[in-house]
Parts: C-alpha cells; structure tokens; sequence
C-alpha cells in the first residue's frame, strides 16, 4: 500500500484508522466500458469489507459525458457569467465559459440565473457558497480543464455522471457483492458522494474520510480507491 505524494496513507474518523489505497489506471477513454477498468484495475484489489471509491469523472467519460473544448459554443450569457465565477486553485469550476455553458444546458438556464442572482446577493454580506448549494450537484460536477489535467481531458470539460447510485449498485454486483462501492466527486477543498451503496451515515463518514483528497487532483492518475479500515 502506497500513498499519492503528499497525501497521508491513512487517516482517523469516528474513532477508527483507515487506509486510503490510491489505484492507477491507465488513462480512462470514452470508449472504455467502466465495467471492464474496475474489473482490470480494482477486482483483484478489493477485499471482503472494503470501500471501492470511484471519481465520478471516469465514470462519466465512460458514459460519453466528455466534450472537447473546441466542441462547444459558449452563448453570450455563459461568457457573462462566467466572469463572476470564483476561481481557485484546486479547479475551474464555472470560471470559463465552457463550463458556464455546459452548466446552462445541465441544470436550465432560469436555475443557473437564479442562482448566480442569490449569490451576487449573499456574497455582499461575506457568505460563500450559495450558487452551487442552488445550481446542485449536475453544476458542482463539471470538470474543466487545468494546468494539471491529464491529456486529452486538458482540452475537455467533462460533466458529471448519469444515475451514479446505479452505476455504484451495479459495480458492488460486479465486486461479487463482498465490497460497498461510491462514485465520488472530492477535490482538495471539500467532497461530495454523488451515488453509493451506503446509508446517508456511511456517506457523511466517507466524506471525511477522503477529506483531504487521497486520489490527487492531478496528474496522479488514481481515479480509483480503496477504503479499508485498519
């Protein structure tokens, strides 16, 4: 067991101490079948009682949800808003108007306008976070392309997956059932659970467990885990 550099191999939740196992893969495609990656890079891996963590990215490539930047046409209101968007160092967000696009289309225009109009509001008063609280998960799942995105995905906004609880009951299956599964959206300034098997407490304890982002958020290539308690 290896950690990602920089990052703790194991972490204390609730008492207990957990190993974070980072599994390399090749560069996920749109033509790959998700199916296949987990059987070639996680079967052999996983053990009775684990905890198989799936970034929610692979997932959606392999679901045809990756767009080359050259493919989409930002409408004059996504390159408006886009201007307003916080950035960070930790990922792009909204902040370019690919991904401002793709997040009208995702989620409707009059939700991504109601959204970014609250926040305008609460931000004067110091409060943060309001347009992706109102905008949901469809708009916090975009990936847009940064300095340390993999190729070709360094040109390519990917949204995020389709019926990700699915996609993780149908991978636990696929496990032989021994293991929990959760297709994840975690970068180094939070997580979500986008789809799982666990209950909603399993969840919230899962967050923390992958609070500091074990996988990476670049050129890491882990877009796998393993959770195994210790």
């Amino acid at each position: 067991m290896q950690a990602n550099e920089g990052k703790a191999l194991e972490t204390s939740v609730d008492g207990k101490t957990f190993a974070r196992i980072p599994l390399r893969t090749r560069v996920v495609m749109p033509n790959d079948d998700i199916d296949q990656v987990i059987t070639e890079y996680a079967a052999s891996a996983v053990q009775p009682g684990d905890l198989l963590f799936v970034t929610e990215k692979i997932v959606a490539i392999t679901q045809g949800r990756s767009y080359r930047l050259d493919e989409i046409q930002p409408r004059k209101l996504a390159l408006f808003l886009s201007k307003y968007v916080t950035r960070t160092p930790y990922g792009i967000g909204l902040g370019m108007p690919e991904t401002m696009e793709m997040a009208l289309r995702e989620c409707g225009t009059p939700r991504i306008l109601f959204a970014a109009a609250v926040s305008a509001v609460t931000k004067a008063f110091g409060r943060r976070g309001d347009f992706y609280r109102i905008a949901g998960d469809k708009a916090r799942a975009i990936d847009g392309p940064t300095k340390h995105t993999i190729p070709p995905y360094n040109q390519a906004v990917v949204l995020g997956p389709k019926n990700p609880r699915e996609v993780a009951a149908r991978l636990k299956t696929l496990l032989g059932g021994t293991a929990e599964v959760a297709v994840v959206d975690i970068n180094d300034i939070g997580g979500n659970i986008l789809g799982s098997t666990l209950d909603k407490d399993g969840e919230r304890r899962l967050v923390k467990i992958l609070g500091d982002n074990p996988l990476g958020q670049g050129l890491e290539s882990t877009p796998l885990g393993i959770v195994r308690e210790i």
